[in-house]
């Protein structure tokens, strides 16, 4: 089994930065691609970025130039370098991960995290 675990989220006030990680652990040959996903109250989850093994990234159009996602392939850990936050980035952040668990497989397994919680407020 795999176990993703987020650390990180907090309160903070509109303009300042937080970081979060999340750290995958368990069963794991390979973890493929990474991303951060969000929920605000009342919202649909929405995908905030991803990153490849590689470090080729995606973004959403609400967070360009204001997040950042990294990851350390050696301790399969992603960030989430997160700056000039707004009170609209309030939601629970969750971490997801295809992740190969047999060696000589292709197939990857889709894995989420329990989520932190991130608030914008003055």
């Amino acid at each position: 089994q795999v176990q993703l675990v987020e650390s990180g989220g907090g309160l903070v006030q509109p303009g300042g930065s937080l970081r979060l990680s999340c750290a995958a652990s368990g069963n794991i040959v390979v973890v493929n691609r990474m991303g951060w996903y969000r929920q605000a109250p009342g919202k649909q989850r929405e995908l905030v970025a991803t990153i490849d093994r590689d470090g080729n990234s995606d973004y959403a159009d609400s967070v360009q130039g204001r997040f950042t996602i990294s990851r350390d392939n050696a301790k399969n850990t992603v960030y989430l370098q997160m700056s000039v936050l707004k009170p609209e980035d309030t939601a629970v952040y969750t971490c997801n991960a295809f992740i190969v668990q047999a060696r000589g497989s292709w197939i990857s397994h889709e894995y989420w995290g329990q989520g932190t919680q991130v608030t914008v407020s003055s």
